[in-house]
């Protein structure tokens, strides 16, 4: 059986052809915490103390689309991105 983190990784890969919610604002602050769900990935590198993506230009779109809306961000606590309230 699977486990939440993996169910959401597959959500989120699959919800990745879907645009971007209008809300989200911010920026990535390379805190690598969206690299480490559910385990860290493989091409997440360690450079001192800022952490980068190896291939940045050519990453897969769950990853350029993350997060991309509110109930996916799993990561709010360290992420650079954040979502606007609705009035």
């Amino acid at each position: 059986m699977l486990s939440d983190d993996y169910k959401q990784k597959i959500k989120r890969t699959l919800g990745c052809v879907f645009p971007i919610s209008r809300s989200r604002r911010g920026a990535c602050n390379n805190c690598g915490c969206c690299c480490a769900l559910p385990k860290k990935c493989p091409f997440l590198k360690k450079n001192g103390d800022k952490t980068y993506c190896s291939i940045y230009k050519i990453r897969p779109l769950n990853c350029r689309k993350y997060p991309r809306v509110k109930s996916e961000h799993l990561t709010a606590a360290d992420c650079g991105y954040y979502f606007e309230a609705k009035d």
